[in-house]
């Protein structure tokens, strides 16, 4: 791919992402501002009843609450757009510095869920489709439908009642040192892994039957090389695709592990801004769920070529190049 297919393609997804935020804001505005709640007593903590007309409307203005619906939406979208998420309406903090506060916690959780999801199950899948012996084959493919039926939840609460309060290996709570992360980590790359290895391992028994396998055996070429060197490299594809998804996932994951194992991070900053009718927190969420959505697809489309050049030439004619 040359330069300047790459910058027209990067500059074609850069509208297309700013598109997609503006959407992703709009349609969220427009949810939290019909759910039935009060801005003004999630604001006062309930004391509204409390306070005067005059300090009612100042508070109002203040917020911006006194507007009409289209043109809060205006406000803020321009004012998102300019990097100003707005404040908490709990802590008066700027939503901006409440997020890059957790987000290093919360992104150390996801990354490494979302490498040991790769590692494991893509060596799963690999040892599946390389063995020869049946009954293996048969209890290793049925390990990754199992992991993902398995509810979050409860995997966390069964790692945190074995290795945390019984044993007593792993720390079951906070966010202290690397100890901390291992039984979170586990829990969040569980039902991930068993995706990735269950479609990995499919894309791989289909690729090992494809005409070039058998051609790269009628040279000699081994079952081991033939897997690792042929068939991977096309299998792999779709598997890319499928963790560039799973990778937004996790961060909607991290809600429920956070909470589990009682973690700082955007997780438990979601969870209590629900719980609190924080609004401008829960829209500055959305808004960055949907960045790391577009960036994360963004890599994932270059990474194509990389891997398959026929994709080249299908982003030459689809460019226009």
């Amino acid at each position: 791919m040359t330069a300047r297919i790459l910058g027209r393609y990067i500059a074609f997804r850069f509208l297309q992402a700013v598109a997609v935020l503006v959407a992703a804001y709009t349609v969220t505005f427009l949810i939290l501002d019909a759910l039935p709640g009060n801005a003004i007593a999630a604001i006062t903590g309930g004391q509204a009843t409390d306070m005067t007309p005059q300090q009612l409307k100042a508070l109002e203005s203040q917020f911006g609450l006194n507007l009409p619906v289209w043109s809060q939406w205006w406000l803020h979208l321009h004012q998102a757009l300019e990097g100003n998420l707005g404040r908490s309406f709990i802590s008066g903090e700027t939503v901006a510095s409440l997020l890059a506060a957790n987000i290093p916690s919360t992104a150390a959780l996801t990354g490494l869920a979302l490498l040991l999801a790769l590692v494991f199950g893509g060596g799963l899948a690999l040892w599946a489709t390389h063995t020869r012996s049946r009954w293996l084959k048969s209890l290793l493919l049925s390990l990754p439908p199992l992991g993902v039926a398995l509810p979050t939840f409860w995997v966390g609460l069964v790692l945190l009642q074995l290795f945390s309060f019984n044993w007593h290996i792993f720390p079951g709570t906070g966010n202290e040192g690397l100890a901390s992360l291992i039984l979170p980590v586990i829990t969040l790359a569980i039902p991930a892994g068993a995706l990735i290895s269950s479609l990995l391992a499919k894309s791989l028994d289909a690729a090992m039957i494809a005409p070039y396998a058998d051609t790269a055996r009628s040279k000699g070429a081994s079952e081991a090389r033939v897997q690792f060197r042929h068939a991977l490299r096309n299998a792999v594809t779709s598997t890319i695709t499928v963790a560039g998804v799973l990778a937004g996932e996790l961060l909607a994951g991290a809600v429920v592990v956070e909470t589990v194992f009682s973690r700082a991070g955007l997780g438990q900053l979601t969870a209590n801004a629900v719980s609190d009718a924080d609004i401008p927190v829960l829209q500055g969420m959305v808004i960055l769920g949907a960045v790391v959505f577009v960036v994360i697809n963004l890599i994932v489309d270059l990474i194509y070529p990389l891997l398959d050049p026929r994709v080249v030439l299908t982003g030459r004619s689809w460019l226009g190049a």
